[in-house]
């Protein structure tokens, strides 16, 4: 779901009344073209009305808010559950992380940037209370099939994403951090928040959390070497 053109225009004239459009889309790093393709089309993507919040120095959720269709969402924010923080931690930083404890070290090692490439599926997991996929698609209209592609490839388009952290019950904002469409500071995650959550966890629950995420990892790299078998049996059958 984007937001409506004629919103944003609106929202625009009131978020930067001086700028020119011209100038507004070099500030935000937009193509002009790319924003009147949008406004032709009638809808504007989330992250184009994001990227215009940063460059007028306004709060990405306030912004966001102020359209109908993410109504809501600055009040519906707060603080992410440990489970949400560690789901964007990839199996490279908990092995790290498990290795270091073993040896008896104190200090947290460095963890990798994220969103991560399993983020979305990671956090949908971390928030799942058992049938998400289920209410999440009697709400929204989007079929299972479709859900489950779009959770299978990685992806949940943002309306979906704040759908969900609704119907889970957590932040509104906390898919929109594992989508990319906002920074973990601009959804009110703490700085320090996945290490801190990481060093709650017993060393037990720190050996299950590996465990799950390379069996997570597993089956997406059998799943690579299934596909890639196919297709050269099927282009060695045309060959």
């Amino acid at each position: 779901m984007s937001v409506s053109a004629k919103a944003f225009t609106a929202w625009r004239q009131l978020a930067a009344p001086g700028e020119s459009t011209a100038d507004l889309c070099r500030l935000a790093g937009i193509k002009r073209s790319t924003l009147a393709q949008q406004l032709v089309r009638g809808k504007v993507s989330e992250s184009t009305v994001v990227r215009v919040a940063r460059a007028c120095d306004l709060e990405p959720v306030q912004a966001l808010s102020y359209f109908e269709e993410y109504s809501g969402l600055a009040a519906g924010v707060r603080p992410p559950l440990d489970a949400e923080l560690i789901s964007q931690v990839n199996y490279v930083s908990i092995l790290k992380v498990l290795v270091a404890r073993s040896e008896g070290e104190d200090r947290m090692p460095e963890l990798s940037a994220y969103p991560h490439p399993y983020s979305v599926r990671a956090w949908f997991d971390a928030v799942d209370p058992g049938d998400l996929r289920q209410r999440l698609a009697a709400a929204t209209g989007v079929a299972p099939q479709n859900l489950s592609a779009q959770l299978q490839a990685g992806r949940l388009s943002p309306e979906l994403a704040v759908a969900a952290g609704r119907l889970a019950g957590v932040s509104l904002a906390s898919g929109l951090v594992v989508t990319g469409v906002l920074t973990p500071d601009e959804a009110g995650w703490p700085l320090q928040g996945r290490e801190q959550a990481l060093f709650r966890l017993s060393a037990s629950e720190l050996v299950l959390l590996a465990r799950d995420r390379l069996e997570v990892l597993g089956k997406a790299l059998r799943k690579m070497e299934h596909d890639e078998n196919r297709k050269q049996t099927l282009l060695e059958n045309l060959g």
